[in-house]
């Protein structure tokens, strides 16, 4: 049977749980290359978390490297990288100025192209909006995941709602460090898009947990399997299906980001591409490899499921030894019956004599 096939039917034996601690020495790195990223580069924020003006040019047909030559010249430097939005709409941000400089600026630029100032439209947006928006987002964040503790604690046990939670906080760390190394502008679309991925995330954990906990159901009971080996047992049976899942949510997600913001050059949908990319499938990788582990590694301290690990090694040890037994036991017999029973003397034939020494 192939690899494929047995993946397609849940019958892979990969030791997911057998190596966990490679998989937090992995994270952990990551982790801590994210921190570093944190401290030293830092975050590039837009326009709506720092405050600025931003000017919107329509049905132009100014290339970005002109409009941001029109804007130097007229003693205004873009504060950012000029954007363009659809193949004839440009956004520009500037630092914070006052309406009467932004429309001195929206003149002076509209000359400079050539164009009318109907086609340009300016806009300031204040520091104190992206500060309530960042708040609102922090507290959404908080209540979701108290909401979704309570939630697993109560359908499956509370060692999977701390092995879930901390899968997500991997998932955001490791999202936020991407985006903090790439250099990408944190954008509202960004704190949606990483509300979003933690919903994937908790989704493809929680398939997980729902095997795990069927394959240990009265598992205490006897002495057939450990914990560890139901759990993964359940990983293996449900990665072809987190597999399916996250190419399914990653080819489009990566079409936006490659496609859209890397070949067209839509760079208004790159940093929700980003984000969403990246957190989709760091969500994959945790799910497998971090969620389940933990679980086992905190089952695994009760003196419960010490009892069942050490009955389950008893009783492989006997069962290997019986095996082993009737082996040499079978091996013996088959070489007594190829020797055969000693030969009947003849008929008639005189007893041999013993020679005197």
């Amino acid at each position: 049977m192939s690899v494929w096939t047995r993946l397609y039917r849940g019958e892979s034996r990969i030791n997911f749980i057998g190596h966990r601690k490679r998989w937090y020495f992995a994270s952990l790195i990551l982790i801590l290359i994210c921190v570093v990223s944190f401290i030293v580069r830092g975050f590039h924020y837009g326009v709506e978390f720092k405050g600025g003006s931003t000017f919107t040019f329509t049905g132009t047909n100014a290339s970005a490297s002109t409009v941001t030559k029109a804007f130097e010249d007229a003693g205004e430097p873009p504060a950012q990288a000029v954007q363009v939005v659809g193949g004839s709409g440009i956004v520009v941000n500037t630092k914070p100025l006052t309406a009467a400089q932004s429309q001195k600026l929206q003149a002076d630029v509209a000359r400079s192209l050539g164009i009318s100032e109907s086609k340009v439209s300016a806009t300031s947006i204040g520091s104190q909006w992206g500060h309530d928006t960042t708040i609102r987002a922090l507290e959404g964040l908080i209540i979701f995941l108290i909401a979704v503790s309570i939630y697993i604690s109560l359908r499956f046990q509370w060692r999977m709602a701390v092995g879930g939670m901390l899968a997500l906080l991997h998932d955001l760390v490791v999202a936020a460090g991407i985006y903090s190394l790439v250099g990408f502008e944190v954008t509202p679309s960004t704190i949606v898009g990483l509300l979003t991925i933690l919903g994937f995330s908790l989704y493809d954990t929680v398939v997980v947990y729902d095997k795990v906990g069927e394959n240990a159901k009265d598992i205490l009971a006897g002495s057939r399997m450990t914990f560890s080996e139901a759990a993964n047992l359940a990983v293996n049976q449900t990665l072809m299906r987190s597999i399916n899942t996250s190419l399914i949510a990653l080819l489009p997600v990566a079409g936006l980001l490659f496609v859209g913001a890397g070949i067209l050059g839509v760079g208004t949908i790159k940093d929700l591409a980003l984000i969403l990319f990246v957190g989709l499938a760091s969500g994959a990788y945790s799910s497998l490899f971090l969620a389940t582990p933990i679980v086992v590694d905190l089952t695994e301290r009760d003196p419960q499921y010490k009892a069942l690990t050490k009955r389950v090694t008893a009783k492989r040890a006997s069962e290997a030894k019986r095996a082993s037994d009737a082996q040499l036991t079978g091996v013996a017999a088959a070489a007594a019956r190829r020797s055969g029973p000693a030969p009947a003397p003849k008929v008639g034939a005189r007893p041999e004599r013993r020679k005197r020494k």
